[in-house]
């Protein structure tokens, strides 16, 4: 019985980790990564959604400060496979993405006088954004779901 629950809430299941290039270019439009999957009983990965987000944040203060986010892209990968014991499965994902522009952005990429003024406008203002991967597996029997976040450094 301690098994069943063990394994209902995803203890000692499948673990997962999203690995990524150490730099992606911002313009190219698409990630290219991986997925690797561990776990410690035979468990079966019914399908992944992999999530591109951006937390926007603008303003100074406690009080002024407004933080909002993103969603940028996503992919399904619905190709279900077994993860055994002791083994280790990777599965490489393509995710495509539209970056979201402001037009304080916009006059930054123009550079010159213009881009720079952009440039000291956003700073003067606390603009900051920050970019993830998100990917969750769906584990077939499990009610709770591997996770695994990790941080996109563009260039």
């Amino acid at each position: 019985m301690f098994k069943k629950i063990k394994q209902l809430l995803g203890i000692e299941g499948v673990k997962m980790k999203v690995i990524l290039p150490e730099e992606i270019s911002l313009k190219e439009g698409l990630i290219t990564g991986s997925l690797k999957f561990t776990t410690m009983n035979t468990q079966r990965i019914a399908y992944i959604e992999v999530k591109l987000i951006e937390r926007y944040t603008h303003g100074r203060g406690k009080k002024a400060k407004r933080t909002e986010e993103f969603l940028l892209g996503k992919v399904l990968l619905d190709d279900g496979f077994m993860v055994y014991p002791e083994e280790s499965v990777s599965v490489n994902f393509e995710l495509p993405y539209k970056k979201v522009q402001s037009n304080m952005d916009a006059l930054q990429d123009r550079g010159g006088l213009l881009g720079g003024l952009a440039r000291a406008a956003k700073a003067s203002r606390g603009v900051k954004s920050e970019f993830r991967v998100e990917a969750e597996a769906k584990v077939a029997g499990t009610a709770l779901s591997p996770f695994d976040r990790e941080i996109v450094n563009f260039v």
